[in-house]
């Protein structure tokens, strides 16, 4: 049992250690600056790779997932990590190739699909791994890419790109990248067939979830709640990226907030949207993954429909950010147990991965944002629609609820 309970474990860190590098890969805007400075570029051409990074991370999760479903994690995770090393390795020949296409084509393209790869690999097994718990044991899993966002971006504004440059940044983050993927791939595994999936080798202090009978991703495609499930994953990730990315210059332009006043919201934001993880895959397994998202999203509507009000001082600023970050704490935590719980196991890779591609959604929120404020001039009306899209994560959560039974 010790034995057993060690290594269930030690796969939820082998999935920290990936998650945590796709939120690494997340943290790309220090780099913009000293792209525009160097070699320039428009800020559009120097945030573009991560628009497309995000977009490609996002798709790929399908046929990764399907993969991971098929060769199992270990082989998936190895390819992965050869993505890795190819994307942000060749990203670091930008001074040679001083062209935005090359990174476009590096850290966006060839880096996305390394990193969709490698956390398609996070979930499934985790999941398989603790049918007594599987919100909280994936929510600690995923929990590595909101860490990543809070400590790896200050720690390259102020210490890596400094020293190293924007091409040594990128080379320490192939290279260190290349070896988490190594040592993931090297501790994590499926369980046995059989082992788990009966709760007679997990212990036996919380109540085990069964998940829904296996479906195929083509079964899951003809079935009405998984375009209900979809909708709801895009539309408050969507809702959530548009308000993270309005957060710092609001502070700075309607609160008179210094730089690193305003930054600092944006970090807890984004320390709620890490370290909130747990605590929602905590509260999902006690009472009801759906019940805690409609909660959750109701509260994170409110705030964006308030935000103006609210929002007057720094103090209420951090407040409200963390009530925006544990909304997509939230969605980003609890949907890999609700897509086993709506459609089994054997084939949560590809599924998941079909689900995650509403997180597409999010990838031009923050161009959206700042082209609603060209606009009009105002930060309230991107936070109207934020708020207007968290309500109907809201109204799509009661639906799941009531129609399709899922608590």
């Amino acid at each position: 049992m010790i034995n057993q309970s060690w290594t269930r474990y030690s796969i939820v860190f082998a999935g920290f250690l990936l998650a945590f590098l796709a939120g690494v890969a997340y943290a790309w805007g220090p780099m913009v600056v000293p792209l525009v400075e160097r070699f320039d570029w428009t800020m559009t051409e120097a945030a573009m790779p991560f628009t497309i990074f995000f977009l490609v991370f996002a798709l790929v999760m399908v046929p990764a997932g399907r993969m991971q479903d098929t060769i199992g994690p270990k082989k998936t995770c190895l390819l992965g990590a050869v993505f890795i090393a190819l994307g942000f390795g060749g990203a670091a020949l930008v001074g040679h190739f001083p062209y935005p296409w090359w990174l476009f084509l590096t850290y966006g393209f060839t880096g996305g699909i390394g990193a969709g790869t490698i956390y398609a690999c996070v979930a499934p097994p985790v999941r398989k791994w603790f049918p007594d718990s599987p919100a909280f044991a994936i929510s600690c899993a995923v929990m590595g890419v909101g860490l990543a966002g809070t400590f790896v971006a200050p720690v390259k504004a102020r210490y890596l790109i400094p020293v190293y440059g924007v091409e040594g940044t990128l080379v320490l983050i192939a290279g260190i990248g290349f070896a988490m993927c190594l040592l993931a791939a090297w501790i994590i595994k499926n369980p046995a067939e059989g082992v788990l999936q009966t709760g007679t080798a997990a212990p036996t202090r919380k109540r085990k979830v069964m998940p829904a009978p296996d479906a195929s991703p083509r079964e899951v495609l003809l079935k009405p709640i998984f375009w209900v499930m979809w909708l709801a994953f895009g539309v408050v990730i969507a809702g959530g990226m548009l308000c993270a990315a309005l957060i710092t210059p609001f502070g700075r332009l309607v609160i008179g907030l210094s730089a690193t006043e305003a930054a600092t919201a944006v970090a807890i934001f984004s320390g709620f949207n890490g370290f909130g993880r747990p605590i929602a895959g905590f509260l999902s397994d006690k009472f009801g993954t759906v019940r805690v998202m409609a909660v959750s999203f109701a509260v994170q509507a409110v705030t964006l429909f308030l935000f103006n009000v609210i929002a007057v001082s720094a103090v209420t600023l951090y407040m409200a950010a963390a009530l925006v970050g544990w909304g997509l704490a939230v969605v980003l935590a609890t949907f890999p147990a609700l897509t086993a719980a709506a459609f089994g196991t054997k084939h949560l890779g590809v599924n998941y991965g079909l689900v995650f591609t509403g997180l597409a959604f999010g990838a031009f929120m923050p161009a959206a944002g700042a082209a609603i404020y060209d606009a009009t001039g105002s930060f309230t009306p991107a936070f109207l629609i934020a708020g207007g899209l968290a309500t109907v994560g809201v109204v799509l959560c009661l639906l799941l609820n009531h129609k399709f039974k899922l608590a």
